[in-house]
């Protein structure tokens, strides 16, 4: 089971089962919402690299592993927050929205990052960054699965809905493989920061999410559209920053944060959700007293 061959299959389909999901008009769609939508790219562009900068320098990862912790907060919204969104009572076309964005962002955020990060954290480690040929690799990886999947829908309608679904599991299923390839291909490595990469990765899932959901609150964001700005801002696409890992800077050991990352995020993830959802319901609950207790004095 060789990581590199799965990776590329993996992110194109997941990328193209994204692209299934939007049409243009979810781009279009800023323009009705553009608070939600400028305070959330904020947080996940600026924010949260910020953020992870500090931890990665407070935990002392070695240098190669804490580039690849900056590759996971560069990249995108995963497929995931769509559906947590949707069960847990958030503004799926808000979500749709981000990653439909975000999406074409990280062609220019990611390179970037990586290329900060590893100037920074190994500058001794020799040229392996995203110079502008492996940038154009990254982009044709994230675009144009997302472009055939768009162009599928706007033409074959029916059959593009039939298939979210089988994509969606079938795009699950290959980055679980993905990851646990990746971590056999690379247990002494992982072994030896076992405990530093759980802590880390943990800290930076918590944090994205809380920053997601009472960073917009604190704007008077809508509470639905919060939970969405939240899941999107801490579930990132793992299968992006595990292919640029291996595939593009054919570095294992960079993929490693993305794998461990990958299994964190999905629990904390559901976790988060749950507890959304109770505070929805809490304050549905308390608005409908208030306004029984209203109806009632009158």
């Amino acid at each position: 089971m060789n990581p590199t061959v799965l990776m590329p299959i993996a992110l194109a389909i997941i990328m193209f089962g994204l692209g299934l999901s939007l049409t243009t008009t979810d781009f279009a769609r800023v323009a009705r919402y553009p608070k939600a939508v400028i305070i959330a790219l904020i947080c996940q562009i600026m924010l949260l690299p910020v953020i992870t900068f500090g931890l990665v320098i407070l935990f002392q990862l070695p240098p190669l592993l804490a580039v690849g912790m900056m590759l996971i907060v560069a990249a995108p919204g995963g497929a995931i927050a769509n559906v947590l969104s949707h069960l847990f009572g958030g503004d799926v076309a808000l979500n749709i929205t981000l990653t439909a964005i975000n999406s074409v962002t990280a062609i220019v955020t990611i390179p970037i990052v990586v290329n900060v990060s590893l100037a920074f954290f190994d500058p001794a480690g020799g040229q392996i960054g995203l110079q502008f040929q492996k940038a154009l690799e990254v982009a044709a990886m994230v675009l144009l699965p997302v472009i055939c999947g768009m162009i599928v829908r706007k033409l074959w309608l029916r059959f593009a809905k039939m298939m979210e679904k089988p994509v969606r599991i079938a795009s699950l299923i290959i980055l679980a493989l993905v990851i646990l390839a990746t971590v056999l291909s690379n247990l002494a490595t992982l072994a030896a920061s076992i405990g530093s990469l759980l802590m880390i990765t943990t800290l930076v899932c918590i944090i994205s999410l809380a920053v997601g959901f009472f960073v917009p609150r604190i704007f008077r964001v809508s509470r639905p559209q919060s939970i969405s700005s939240a899941l999107e801002i801490g579930l990132h696409n793992g299968a992006v920053a595990l292919v640029i890992a291996q595939s593009v800077l054919q570095n294992p050991v960079i993929a490693l944060p993305g794998a461990v990352y990958g299994v964190v995020s999905i629990l904390l993830g559901f976790i988060a959700a749950t507890l959304f959802r109770a505070v929805n319901r809490r304050s549905d609950r308390m608005q409908a007293e208030l306004v029984t207790s209203g109806a009632s004095l009158g």
